[in-house]
């Protein structure tokens, strides 16, 4: 399997792990990814969301490659060990999918299976949107799909309560200054606060407060909701004019797992998807939070791998 271009790091695999910390330059940026399984194997993407890095699937990487999968999981841009460009139009829609593609065509395939969560979840719905015909299955967690979004918003005044940080985050500068102050002491706060209890402890929470500190991490994070902003502003404007395709279809095998208990995202968002995604399984957790892949890493393991299965 062609392998060019990967340069390995020099930092070494975490303790008692079996996986790699390796680098792909695609495009222009140098994005840091942890690997497992054999290189061979068929293609395992994961995407992370916000606040996060690859170590949000550390459960899922060994589940995967045990399964017989190749895994890759990134840090996206801007986030941890892979490169942060400057400007809110370097982290654009266009940008991010462009990111998973160039990963897949770096890998030298012609399909990945791609899982995504939060933010990450978001991405992997445009690229089954927009790139089907590199997209295997789809499997997305906790992160709505864009048109039941838009829905949502029109007509659940609940969902514009849950999603006022997105408009908090449009501020210039307070954001980023306030969730890095003290060693990112807010990301480490709103992880544990919003997660089950004993989610995540200590080494854990140390580990996103550390990849959140690295200068630029939190205003590239950030720059993800203000680009989206952006973007969805003159996406309505087009709109209201008949140029902009609401549809917004998925046409690959697609699973979405949900925790039911995520104080951000309603589960109504769950609901009526079938227009927008012909081919679909819905997997509701009841006692998981936002955080599922790691409130539940068990079942989500067992549904990731029953689902690229099939």
């Amino acid at each position: 399997m062609a392998t060019e271009g990967r340069e390995r790091e020099t930092i070494p695999p975490d303790a008692d792990r079996s996986w790699t910390h390796e680098q792909a330059v695609v495009g222009d940026l140098r994005l840091h990814y942890v690997a497992a399984g054999d290189e061979d194997d068929p293609l395992v993407i994961l995407l992370h969301g916000f606040p996060e890095f690859w170590y949000s699937w550390r459960e899922q990487i060994p589940a995967l490659a045990d399964a017989g999968y190749r895994v890759v999981a990134p840090d996206m841009r801007g986030y941890n060990r892979s490169e942060k460009p400057h400007g809110v139009e370097s982290y654009r829609m266009d940008e991010l999918v462009g990111d998973v593609t160039g990963l897949i065509e770096h890998f030298g395939r012609e399909q990945a299976h791609v899982v995504g969560h939060d933010w990450g979840g978001v991405i992997a719905w445009e690229v089954g949107i927009r790139h089907p015909e590199l997209v295997e299955r789809l499997a997305v967690l906790n992160a709505p799909h864009p048109a039941a979004f838009r829905r949502e918003l029109t007509r659940n005044p609940d969902q514009w309560r849950r999603s006022w940080y997105m408009l908090w985050f449009q501020m210039p500068t307070l954001p980023e200054t306030f969730l890095g102050a003290r060693n990112a002491a807010k990301v480490g706060e709103l992880l544990a606060e919003s997660a089950n209890p004993g989610t995540f402890d200590e080494n854990d929470l140390r580990r996103y407060r550390e990849a959140a500190s690295r200068p630029g991490a939190l205003a590239s994070a950030i720059g993800y909701y203000r680009a989206l902003f952006r973007e969805n502003l003159v996406r309505e404007l087009r709109s209201l004019v008949g140029r902009e395709d609401r549809q917004r279809r998925v046409r690959v095998p697609t699973l979405l797992i949900w925790g039911e208990r995520d104080p951000a995202l309603g589960v109504e968002l769950t609901g009526g998807l079938e227009q927008w995604v012909p081919d679909l399984r819905v997997e509701r957790l009841p006692d998981a939070t936002h955080w599922v892949q790691n409130d539940r890493p068990e079942k989500v393991n067992e549904l990731l791998v029953e689902f690229l299965r099939e």
